[in-house]
C-alpha cells in the first residue's frame, strides 16, 4: 500500500468554530468548505474539521471529539507563547515548561475539547538519553 496522505479530522459541534480557531491562532487556510466538512491547510500539514452529527459520521459516533491532543512543534515556542497566551486571546491550560524528555511546550484548548500542544524540541537531560532513539520510519512499506 502506498500511503498518500494522513490527517486527523475532527468531529465538532461547531464547524466554523472550530475552523475559524485553526485559521485565526495556527495559520490553517481553507481548502474545502462545505459548511459540515472543512479542510484546512498549512504547508504539508492538513486537519478536518466534520459536523459531528452529519450523516457520513457512523450511528452512534455522532458526538464531538474529546480527549484528543494535537502535537504542533515549532521552531520558537516562547514566542507562540507570548503571541496566544500572553499576548493574545488564548489561555493555557498547562503553563509553558520544559520536560526532562526534551520538549518546551504549553497546551490550550481548542474547541470542543481538543487539546493543543505547541512544541519546541529540546535536549533531553541524561536520564531519558536511552529512550531517545535517531531512527526513521522506513520510506518503503512493509504492510502491503
Amino acid at each position: 500500500m502506498q500511503l498518500t496522505s494522513v490527517y486527523p479530522v475532527v468531529l465538532s459541534a461547531d464547524v466554523a468554530a472550530a475552523a475559524d480557531f485553526w485559521r485565526t491562532q495556527f495559520g490553517f487556510a481553507t481548502t474545502f468548505d462545505s459548511g459540515w466538512y472543512v479542510s484546512l491547510r498549512r504547508q504539508q500539514w492538513e486537519l478536518g474539521i466534520v459536523a459531528a452529527e452529519h450523516d457520513t459520521v457512523p450511528a452512534g459516533h455522532r458526538q464531538p471529539t474529546a480527549a484528543l491532543l494535537i502535537n504542533l512543534e515549532v521552531d520558537d515556542v516562547d514566542e507562540q507563547y507570548r503571541r496566544l497566551v500572553l499576548d493574545g486571546p488564548l489561555r493555557a491550560v498547562l503553563p509553558l515548561r520544559s520536560e526532562p524528555f526534551g520538549q518546551r511546550h504549553f497546551i490550550v484548548a481548542a474547541p470542543d475539547g481538543v487539546l493543543v500542544d505547541v512544541i519546541t524540541p529540546i535536549e533531553p537531560d541524561a536520564s531519558y538519553a536511552p529512550h531517545v532513539s535517531t531512527a526513521t520510519a522506513a520510506s518503503s512499506d512493509s504492510h502491503g
